[in-house]
């Protein structure tokens, strides 16, 4: 079943000549079923890129979904022109009394600051604390994984002393878990971060169970039963190009990046990437669809009931 997006969404048009299924909102209304609602909560400076990404993972499943493009109302965005934002996207506090199957909360640049120093660090507690009783299931990624992390159960981020940049194999630690069926006993996954989660600040009593971890670059993926929540450091959702683009515009930047490990072929950033991770990507994000699908209320208002008092205390 096809995905659903604005008619004029400039992702549109690169889905389908990937040949990504996009359902027309006319066809969309005919269907006797309910699409399962999914957020995104787009953090990414380049917000079409980050857009497309997502599109083109959920859209790859078999369910009828709607896509709902999000943004925090507390911060102006410098590198998407103003007539998309307004054209596609509404703010939190324009669907805070909706209730989602999925929640998308993404990355953002801004890794080594504290997350009190965080211009909207206020508004994406909020946020968080809401994901709790108006969504189902909710998938943090990179940045939003530490966030919610720390939000949720006080585990810190660490500066690494150089830059977590390249393709890096992992461990699929629990095999038995749904979010990873089908999955290798090992993989590759982008990673791009300058800080880390560590395996020694999570609590057994959290209720965080670790999926994936890389000998390299250590934790990737947590899955937590209360909220049914995902937390994954690493960009498995990344296009082939994009570390690619990072190390250039850095590069020409004067800043000190090292060339991407594992990426361009014979280590030659002249030389076109190759896209190793991309279908544990698709898997991945399938199984979590699937997993809530398979969970999920049939009627959107049941979302969430029950979890009000196991918010956060703090």
């Amino acid at each position: 079943m096809p995905i659903r997006i604005p008619d004029t969404l400039p992702a549109r048009e690169i889905l389908v000549k990937e040949g990504v299924q996009i359902m027309d909102e006319s066809v969309a209304v005919r269907q006797d079923i309910r699409p399962l609602q999914i957020g995104l909560l787009n953090l990414m400076p380049n917000k079409i890129e980050t857009e497309t990404q997502i599109a083109r993972l959920i859209g790859s499943t078999p369910l009828q979904i709607e896509l709902s493009l999000i943004r925090v109302g507390t911060h102006q965005a410098r590198n998407t022109a103003e007539d998309h934002l307004i054209s596609f996207y509404s703010t939190w506090e324009e669907v805070k009394d909706r209730k989602f199957d999925g929640f998308i909360i993404t990355g953002a640049p801004i890794e080594t600051l504290p997350f009190e120093d965080v211009t909207y660090w206020p508004e994406l507690q909020q946020i968080l604390d809401w994901t709790t009783t108006n969504v189902h299931s909710s998938f943090f990624i990179c940045w939003g994984a530490m966030a919610a992390a720390h939000h949720f159960h006080g585990v810190p981020k660490h500066e690494l002393a150089h830059k977590a940049f390249g393709v890096y194999r992992h461990r699929n630690l629990q095999p038995s878990s749904p979010y990873l069926a089908g999955f290798s006993d090992d993989f590759s996954i982008s990673v791009s971060r300058w800080t880390e989660v560590r395996r020694s600040d999570i609590d057994e009593k959290s209720g965080l169970k670790i999926l994936m971890e890389s000998d390299e670059t250590g934790l990737c993926l947590l899955a937590e039963d209360f909220a049914n929540r995902l937390y994954i450091f690493n960009h498995i959702e990344y296009d082939h190009g994009t570390l690619a683009t990072e190390y250039f515009r850095d590069r020409a930047a004067g800043k000190s990046i090292q060339i991407p490990a594992n990426y361009f072929p014979g280590n030659d950033p002249e030389r076109k990437p190759i896209n190793r991770w991309r279908s544990h990507a698709f898997l991945l994000f399938n199984n979590w669809i699937n997993q809530m699908y398979q969970t999920t209320a049939y009627d959107l208002s049941e979302i969430g009931n029950g979890r009000e008092r196991q918010s956060r205390a703090a």
